[in-house]
């Protein structure tokens, strides 16, 4: 009888057991790139990969760009980190040296992606997140512009002065027309100054590099595209009120430098001919790598679901053909040849820009402190459009205040 009821309280255990296994486990999911235009087809990929993994419920977490960062920040910090969140690759880095990113590697199914995106995801051997998209800045040009102001067409070997030539040729249509928009930003000039071989780093990552000949020089021109009698970029008081997208979309910038992410807006907003190239370089090409990927968190309790869940969302067959079909950026697959589809789309005409700007990647530099970097440089160079500081001055203060705030 002990026996027999021992074997009762045995398979009740079992029993209990297997239907907890049964019940559906939920993660969370905090995100930001498809905040917007792309949240219905974010919402498609879940669908699909719920479909497949019944067992793995998603609790998505949607936050816009401007405020995603802060949001995560105050939530790891408060000890209530989401099971999964997205980074770009900027801040992935940091997160990464900061030992907020799990180590995936023997969860998920790494040669399913590109090298060159998996290794921007790993460090010593041990991958840290999981590529989930990648895109580029490209040169984006009104031909209708170009047609008016009897200019040519831009190639993939033009530098900033040809740029610069046909921007004021294209400034000179009407009052309200502009010749070129790239805003004074870290993240332009960072990428920009790799084309005339300046760097933010020291070789051996020792000390900040900022006011250096090659990096003012870069500056200076940025800044003269934005200042004076001809300048071919509009100020924010010329903008009055409308972004760079509306200025392009509605017919009066000839040239903007952007993200293949606004594809899908231009064509369904601009009424005239546009296309894209390579975006020119101060005197050799160099043009943002930006990869989006998914991060386990190192205190989730649920890392198994959640790495299943990223590799999904990186290389699921089905969820990699909803984003091709959106547009929405790139998917960092090994299979290449699943991108045909996305060559063959237009418009744009010259999709292979796309794939040619990876040539001239320049990968955001590794800074533990990335934030506070950003807010000092940023704090600078957004005042420059309307003061008197020349490009030495203001590297020379950025310079110093690094410095002062020991940052590395």
């Amino acid at each position: 009888m002990k026996k027999l009821l021992a074997l009762v309280l045995a398979l009740a255990m079992i029993l209990s057991m297997s239907l907890a296994y049964a019940e559906p486990v939920t993660i969370t999911y905090a995100h930001f790139s498809g905040s917007g235009a792309q949240e219905e087809t974010l919402k498609k990929m879940i669908e699909v990969f719920e479909s497949k993994n019944p067992d793995i419920k998603v609790d998505i977490q949607i936050t816009g760009y401007e405020d995603y960062f802060t949001k995560l920040a105050t939530t790891i910090g408060g000890g209530n980190p989401p099971d999964v969140f997205e980074m770009n690759m900027e801040n992935f880095l940091s997160y990464m040296l900061r030992d907020a990113c799990a180590d995936v590697t023997d969860m998920i199914t790494t040669e399913n992606y590109s090298e060159g995106t998996l290794a921007a995801v790993s460090s010593e051997g041990k991958v840290y997140a999981v590529p989930m998209s990648f895109s580029t800045c490209v040169l984006f040009y009104n031909k209708a512009l170009f047609d008016q102001a009897g200019v040519d067409y831009p190639t993939d070997e033009w530098t900033w002065a040809d740029a610069q030539a046909a921007a004021e040729k294209i400034k000179a249509l009407g009052d309200d027309i502009w010749g070129y928009y790239q805003p004074i930003t870290y993240n332009e000039f960072y990428k920009s100054i790799k084309g005339n071989g300046g760097s933010v780093l020291s070789d051996d990552y020792s000390q900040f590099t900022m006011n250096t000949p090659e990096n003012v020089a870069v500056l200076d021109a940025m800044i003269a595209r934005v200042r004076g009698d001809n300048h071919v970029m509009p100020t924010k008081e010329e903008l009055a009120g409308r972004g760079d997208w509306d200025l392009f979309s509605e017919g009066k910038l000839g040239m903007l430098i952007t993200g293949i992410w606004a594809f899908p807006t231009f064509t369904d907003k601009c009424a005239f001919d546009w296309d894209i190239v390579v975006e020119p370089g101060f005197k050799t090409p160099s043009t943002f790598f930006f990869a989006n990927v998914n991060c386990v968190s190192p205190a989730s309790e649920k890392k198994e679901a959640a790495a299943k869940f990223i590799d999904a969302m990186g290389s699921d067959p089905d969820i990699v053909q909803l984003r091709l079909d959106a547009s929405w950026e790139l998917p960092a697959i090994a299979d290449q040849s699943k991108l045909t589809q996305y060559i063959d789309m237009t418009p744009p005409a010259n999709r292979k820009a796309v794939f040619d700007s990876m040539d001239f990647a320049a990968a955001p530099p590794a800074l533990e402190e990335q934030g506070a970097v950003v807010e000092i440089v940023d704090n600078v160079l957004s005042t420059l459009e309307t003061n008197d500081m020349t490009a030495q001055e203001a590297l020379d203060e950025i310079q110093a205040q690094l410095e002062d705030a020991d940052l590395l």
